[in-house]
């Protein structure tokens, strides 16, 4: 019985780690398609709105 229990806690954090290492390949990858995009474009970065204020600055790499 012990043994059904290490072998489903280790499923169970392979599985987190799996769901981890899914979401931040999909973060990086957009970070790349981003880049990919303002290279082709010409852009030096991404400018956005800032809601309060009503200026635009430069998005920040973790935005």
């Amino acid at each position: 019985m012990p043994q059904l229990f290490l072998l489903a806690a280790v499923g169970a954090v392979a599985w987190l780690g799996y769901k981890r290492f899914l979401s931040e390949a999909e973060r990086v990858n957009a970070r790349v398609r981003d880049a990919e995009k303002e290279t082709r474009t010409g852009a030096q970065g991404t400018l956005i709105e800032d809601p309060e204020t009503g200026e635009y600055r430069l998005r920040k790499p973790d935005e």
